[in-house]
């Protein structure tokens, strides 16, 4: 098989969340056990870095991935979903891996695949973790999928845990309260092993604090550790004053990732650095300061707060969950703009109503969807909106959506488009 026939032969082949949702979801780890044992159990030939949370772990995987490379480590980095290209989910220092790994990879274990029948996700894991083995990695860092405990993942023993946040999503799987969503991702949380929470909330404390001593993890909060002294938009960056109230200096950093909400991620990667600094990496201020500044270059980080245009201001945000969605909403408050143009689509499974409540009644909407099986429909979407003070038209795909809006908006208009992952990978550059 060429490359291309064995990306479409995963995708086709395989049950992928992305494309029908749950149902391609097995809430066990037995698949990616048999797959690795099969492998010789590449997930034991290096040392990891487990990171999840329901908002930013994405950031925070690729910030603390820049931290890591910048200061001379072999970094690998293991993410889901991708936006443009299979292989965004694995790769190393920053390159994606080669095809031909994919394609041999694949037809190493297509008989596994039949025996056995594992989800497109489980197969994306082990071959990350073959990948990684091959290629002798020092540290690689390892974002799960939806939750943690069940996830495939979560076959690792790393060096650190890092949870960044709960928050509601995938609640149909994950639990219907936040100590039950907490319960799920507080399962990567290993004997011994420490764990970085990235946010402190109330609901959710005692969970991480019961689940670390029975672990014996030391547990460290990083929002009880530091804290955002002040912030900027300056030249192209979002610049942080951070407190650490362990020391008595304020640093700032340089963020390339210009969104409001890395505020949070970069306490949980400064924290996160920390932890691995009392471990013995050798990890020093300069790398920290220089990866953060560098972070998109780095690692192909993209679509958050994504400016692909200036004159009129088209920005991306893959925000596209309640906790998400406030966050952008903060972030537009310090845009400038004479006119506010919104391109939105969801999937069907995602509380939608409680997202688009969220939403500005003063934006120009375009309602759209990605084209997989589980986008709500544009007009469907159009229909729930207008219920709820929001006008506007829908489009058949988000690009066709786009070309509307560039018909129609002025120099100094600001244009956003966000609600999904997929939408934000379906937008042509």
């Amino acid at each position: 098989m060429t490359y291309q026939q064995t990306v479409d032969y995963l995708f086709t082949r395989l049950p992928m969340f992305s494309r029908i949702g749950a149902a391609a979801i097995k809430k066990d780890i037995t698949n990616t056990i048999k797959l690795c044992e099969a492998l010789g159990n590449p997930h034991k030939k290096f040392k990891s870095i487990h990171i999840a949370g329901t908002n930013g772990k994405g950031s925070t995987s690729h910030m603390l991935a820049s931290v890591l490379q910048t200061a001379g480590y072999t970094t690998g980095l293991y993410t889901s979903p991708h936006l443009y290209d299979f292989r965004e989910r694995i790769k190393l220092n920053g390159k994606m891996c080669e095809p031909e790994f994919v394609v041999d990879f694949t037809r190493k274990i297509l008989s596994l695949i039949d025996e056995i029948e594992p989800s497109f996700f489980e197969i994306t894991v082990a071959m990350a973790f073959e990948y990684f083995a091959q290629q002798h990695v020092d540290v690689a860092i390892i974002e799960t999928g939806l939750g943690g405990r069940l996830d495939s993942t979560n076959i690792i023993t790393p060096e650190l845990s890092v949870i960044t946040n709960i928050g509601w999503d995938h609640m149909q799987m994950l639990g219907n309260t936040l100590d039950a969503i907490a319960f799920e991702k507080a399962g990567i949380i290993k004997e011994n092993v420490p764990v970085v929470i990235g946010e402190t909330q109330d609901e959710t404390k005692a969970v991480f604090g019961q689940k670390a001593n029975e672990s014996n993890a030391p547990i460290v909060f990083a929002d009880d550790m530091k804290y955002v002294d002040a912030f900027s938009f300056e030249d192209g960056y979002l610049k942080i004053v951070v407190a650490d109230r362990r020391k008595d200096e304020k640093p700032t950093y340089h963020l390339d990732l210009t969104g409001l909400y890395q505020t949070k991620n970069l306490l949980t990667v400064l924290e996160a650095v920390h932890q691995l600094q009392l471990q013995g990496w050798k990890i020093e201020e300069k790398h920290v300061k220089e990866a953060l500044q560098h972070t998109k270059k780095n690692t192909g980080l993209h679509g958050r707060w994504e400016v692909i245009q200036q004159r009129p201001k088209i920005v991306l945000d893959v925000a596209h969950n309640v906790d998400g969605m406030k966050l952008v909403m903060e972030q537009l408050e310090f845009e400038t703009y004479h006119q506010l143009h919104i391109i939105i689509g969801m999937v069907k499974d995602k509380e939608i109503d409680q997202v688009l409540k969220l939403l500005p009644h003063h934006a120009n909407y375009y309602f759209t969807k990605a084209q997989i099986p589980r986008a709500l429909p544009e007009k469907e979407l159009l229909v729930q909106a207008e219920t709820l003070g929001l006008s506007g038209k829908s489009f058949a795909d988000v690009n066709t959506a786009l070309q509307e809006v560039r018909t129609h908006a002025k120099p100094n208009d600001l244009v956003l488009i966000c609600g999904s992952v997929f939408l934000i990978a379906e937008v042509k550059l």
